[in-house]
């Protein structure tokens, strides 16, 4: 019997009875009136779309025939070789893996990762890849940012400041073989990550190019690789106040980094600091420099300094171009939210250097042609990043803005300029294009 029926006839007999009120009455409409209110949780309709027939094991000969049968469409769909698809698998099973129930079976691991990295791979939506994987939108929504969170754990060592002088010395000496520029410990720059207006952030995330985005701020090595990544301050706070803000900034300017000290340059009597590269963006300081600002005539020594910087600088350049580049995800605004923006671009960033360093996935995550490059005469010919990304809105630059800058730091700068021109640091080709 329901309980509008049992509440009707408890009416009916305390009206017999005579002893019926105003205040049972009201309070019995009350009563009928909250339960109906009360909203029953719906049934899902299913957990996982069966779309088509054969359900999961269908699924799965097609995921082991992709790998069989063609290696190369493999790679294309996650981003990485089989070997190092079944490295980080291993790894991370025990983190990601679910139990069975007796209503359903867990989805397996091998199919979480493959999710995980085709959405970085792409950039398309949960919907898409409800139709991909017949994994509901719900499903896809938990298990991205799981899988996310997992290889960060297992690849923490894969981004790391080196503690020790000999490995800033390490850097600084690949940067002098390779870009002829000495005692440089990297380069830094700084992207905005175009993501959705997030709710109720007001102009939090609103930058001056008119989106909404957070900041990615990064410094790389030699070989392109990152040593350091600060994701998630706002848009809308200023270039300097997210560099200011920064673990690495913070160590430096205490001398908490454990760079090495001063040495003179070649030809030099003068100690010079270590540095590290950026663009207009940042301040001019003792151990950060940028180009000199304004015009300059072609041949003087400003414009030479200018050229052998941005030669140098231009590798955390190249870095961020390949990381658009594969994994696409950047190329549009990120439809999730910030928290999980944040995991997803600091996921990327780790599978960039383990990328980098891998013997099998290296050759196809970064083939030759990918970076800038120079011919012996000085000729610079454009990565083919640059083509992939071009008309790219998920990625934007940071704001140039003039700052003034010390005594010491201005020094600074005229110290390696003067080495730039003399004869022990000059390259042959500089005349020509500075």
């Amino acid at each position: 019997m329901s309980v509008a029926c049992v509440l009707i006839n408890s009416i009916e007999a305390t009206s017999v009875c005579g002893i019926m009120s105003l205040q049972t009455v009201a309070a019995a409409a009350y009563l009928v009136i909250a339960l109906n209110r009360k909203k029953k949780r719906r049934k899902p309709r299913w957990w996982r779309r069966q779309l088509y027939v054969g359900g999961q094991e269908a699924q799965n000969d097609f995921l082991n025939k992709l790998i069989a049968d063609d290696q190369a469409l493999f790679r294309n769909f996650t981003r990485m070789s089989q070997e190092d698809f079944e490295y980080l698998l291993e790894k991370i099973s025990p983190i990601i893996r679910k139990s069975d129930t007796n209503f359903r079976e867990a989805i397996p691991t091998r199919i979480r990762l493959l999710v995980t990295l085709r959405y970085l791979a792409t950039g398309d939506s949960y919907a898409s890849l409800m139709y991909l994987f017949r994994i509901s939108v719900p499903s896809i929504s938990r298990i991205i940012p799981e899988v996310c969170k997992a290889l960060i754990d297992v690849l923490h060592d894969f981004v790391r400041i080196p503690d020790t002088e000999d490995g800033w010395k390490k850097i600084a000496r690949d940067f002098e073989v390779l870009w002829n520029y000495p005692h440089c410990i990297g380069a830094c720059d700084g992207k905005h990550i175009v993501l959705q207006n997030p709710k109720n952030s007001g102009s939090l995330f609103y930058n001056y190019k008119g989106t909404f985005s957070i900041v990615l701020m990064a410094v790389t090595d030699a070989d392109y690789n990152f040593i350091y990544a600060n994701i998630g301050c706002q848009g809308r706070i200023s270039d300097g106040g997210v560099f200011r803000e920064t673990i690495f900034y913070k160590k430096l300017a205490n001398n908490n980094l454990a760079l090495p000290a001063p040495e003179s340059l070649p030809g030099s009597n003068r100690l010079s600091p270590y540095v590290i590269l950026t663009d207009d963006a940042f301040p001019l300081q003792e151990h950060i420099l940028k180009p000199f600002s304004g015009y300059h005539d072609k041949g003087s020594c400003e414009r030479v300094y200018n050229y052998r910087h941005s030669r140098a600088r231009r590798v955390v350049e190249n870095s961020f171009g390949l990381l658009a580049s594969v994994f696409r995800v950047f190329r549009k605004p990120l439809m999730v939210h910030v928290d999980n923006a944040e995991i997803i671009t600091t996921t990327c960033i780790y599978l960039h250097n383990f990328l980098r360093r891998s013997k099998t996935s290296r050759p196809l995550y970064s083939p030759q042609g990918s970076f800038d490059h120079e011919t012996r005469d000085g000729n610079i010919i454009p990565g083919s990043w640059r083509v992939t990304t071009q008309g790219d809105n998920g990625v934007l630059n940071l704001q140039h803005r003039a700052r003034r800058s010390t005594f010491e730091a201005k020094e600074v700068r005229k110290e390696f300029m003067r080495f730039f021109t003399s004869d022990e640091g000059r390259v042959p080709w500089q005349d020509f294009y500075a």
